[in-house]
């Protein structure tokens, strides 16, 4: 059998992103998913911390490589909080979760108790 060298192929992702977003739909569907990808960067980032592989990760878990690649990824899988505490808990982070105000945004439920207070 021929031996093959692995060659990786450059990637800009900064730059392949720019030029991305140009295009309405691929913006549309971008945005749609900001805070999946704000996600997947998060865990990505912390299990790098670590030097941990997904196999890692997994066996820590107690469940299968293919499992955390699916945490991992974006736009296929919605996650339940258990995986994700116990993936936080496998990269040595905990889970934190929050709900943040959009700015300017008026809260109904004030000004329904402020009219009857």
């Amino acid at each position: 059998m021929a031996k093959i060298d692995y060659q990786p192929v450059a990637h800009d992702h900064e730059a392949f992103l720019r030029k991305a977003l140009k295009r309405k739909d691929f913006r549309e569907s971008y945005e749609g998913l900001e805070e999946e990808y704000r996600l997947a960067r998060e865990m990505l980032t912390a299990r790098s911390r670590l030097g941990l592989t997904q196999e890692d990760v997994a066996g820590l878990m107690g469940t299968t490589k293919s499992a955390v690649s699916r945490l991992e990824a974006t736009g296929k899988h919605t996650p339940s909080l258990t995986s994700l505490k116990k993936y936080a808990q496998a990269v040595g982070c905990r889970l934190e979760i929050k709900l943040v105000p959009k700015p300017g945004r008026k809260s109904i439920g004030m000004d329904k108790k402020q009219a009857t207070g």
